[in-house]
């Protein structure tokens, strides 16, 4: 089934790409059901990428380095460092330089004195994208807003960003705040890798308890991309992490989102969409052109399409097979994952170099009888990273041996050396082994011993001549 799956994905690449004029998603426009012919002409923002969350691998781009405005996708940035540079539990006073921000900023709505907790204002910040929420993180982990974002620099330059300068915590328009859709994506990444962050990024809802000065709030997330609800319907993306939206005239609709599905987790960047909606199309569209691009499998999969067969011997001549045995793969350990994931080109390399990549081991010797289910070996399947997974070659089906058939030399030692009765019972293969065989050829060396005696004398015995025979003339 994988195999086919691999063969049907290349030759509609091939067909694709013989028989798809030129230019013609560009005038036709995308095609849902064929997510993998993406084209940057489908995306209605201005700079995108797509990336494997995992390896950092590009799977698909759009003018990622052209410099943006990155609104408040800024946040990402500033919420790692508050949850990596902080204390989750520590007690954030609100003040009044943090509460300094436009009119038209997004906010919580903190009030000057008010306290609250790291943990809930991280929380507060991310979901409703507040600035007031922004300023406060970066008072909490440097002192200052100055501080923070110069630390926020010095953290996106380690990351291995080469586009950015940060202007500010929260990502509200400054001419001198920008960055790339891959330098974003570098940012997102790395937030992504971290556990809590994740749980961050992901959370749909978030209630901020009673305070000193505020009664419990309930919060909702911005981000449509993970809400399932009816004003959502099309944004909706039943795959996705998170991570974080912006938006603000001179940056437009920005979204970064993430998304898993079968082991496989990508990150996308959209900067300057045209629209709300679009911003969410064009992140669904990449994500889906990024799942297209991958097949999941297993071991057991791969190998199932070429099993070992072996052939064995003593069995009984009524045998349909005349045999052969298919041997099962059987985990040894079910509860470690033999999942693999990549490319379909890369899979089928995988299928055709299976043996290149693990051990076999027979511990059982090829005689009938063999019952179904009875383990003949192991393979060890020995991946790139991680512990070697070791599997049973297990029998599929039971292999009767044949009748009358003598038993080997083998089987009579072990049958002697399990008989509790000291003295052996005389049996005709014992008998034959041990006594008539050894007479008949002890005889056979007598009887060639007196041959070449008795041609030894023959040849020594010389007639004589009698001199009474004689006479003379």
């Amino acid at each position: 089934m994988l195999l086919r799956r691999i063969m049907a994905f290349i030759a509609g690449a091939v067909l694709i790409a013989f028989f798809l004029p030129a230019g013609a998603e560009s005038a036709g426009g995308y095609d849902p059901a064929h997510p993998e012919y993406l084209e940057g002409s489908n995306l209605s923002c201005t700079s995108a990428i797509l990336i494997n969350a995992d390896t950092g691998e590009v799977l698909f781009e759009k003018s990622p380095d052209t410099l943006c405005y990155p609104a408040s996708t800024t946040k990402i940035l500033t919420a790692l460092l508050g949850l990596t540079m902080g204390e989750n539990d520590q007690i954030c006073t609100v003040s009044d330089d943090a509460l300094a921000i436009p009119d038209d900023s997004s906010r919580i709505g903190l009030i000057a004195g008010e306290q609250l907790t790291l943990r809930d204002v991280i929380y507060a910040t991310m979901i409703v994208s507040g600035n007031d929420g922004a300023n406060v993180i970066a008072e909490a982990v440097s002192g200052t807003i100055p501080a923070f974002v110069d630390l926020m620099n010095r953290a996106a330059s380690a990351f291995g960003c080469t586009s950015t300068h940060f202007a500010n915590a929260h990502g509200y328009h400054d001419d001198n705040h920008y960055t790339t859709a891959r330098d974003m994506a570098i940012i997102a990444r790395t937030a992504m890798q971290n556990e809590e962050f994740r749980l961050v990024a992901g959370a749909r809802s978030y209630t901020l308890p009673r305070d000193n000065m505020s009664s419990s709030r309930g919060l909702s997330s911005t981000n449509r991309l993970i809400v399932n609800s009816e004003r959502n319907e099309g944004l909706f993306y039943e795959y996705a992490t998170g991570v974080k939206t912006g938006q603000h005239s001179a940056a437009g609709y920005c979204l970064v989102g993430s998304a898993s599905r079968e082991g496989v987790s990508l990150i996308s960047v959209v900067f300057n969409a045209s629209t709300d909606g679009n911003r969410y199309r064009d992140t669904v569209k990449l994500l889906n052109y990024g799942f297209s691009q991958y097949v999941s499998t297993s071991i057991e999969e791969i190998y199932s399409m070429n099993p070992r067969i072996i052939e064995i011997t003593g069995f009984d001549l009524d045998d349909p097979q005349l045999g052969k045995l298919e041997l099962n793969l059987v985990k040894q350990d079910t509860k470690t994952p033999d999942l693999i994931v990549t490319t379909a080109e890369q899979m089928l390399s995988w299928v055709q170099n299976l043996n290149n990549l693990t051990h076999t081991e027979y511990t059982h010797a090829f005689r009938a009888p063999i019952e179904k289910g009875q383990v003949m070996g192991t393979l060890t399947y020995y991946p790139t990273e991680g512990n070697p997974l070791v599997f049973d070659l297990v029998a599929s089906r039971s292999v009767a041996a044949r009748e009358r058939l003598a038993p080997t030399l083998d089987e009579i030692i072990e049958q002697a050396m399990n008989d509790p009765n000291p003295f052996p019972r005389v049996t005709f293969e014992l008998v034959f082994l041990y006594i008539l065989l050894p007479a008949a050829g002890i005889l056979l060396l007598i009887r060639l011993f007196r041959l070449l005696r008795g041609k030894v004398r023959r040849k020594k015995k010389i007639k004589t001549i009698n001199p009474q025979e004689r006479y003379y003339r």
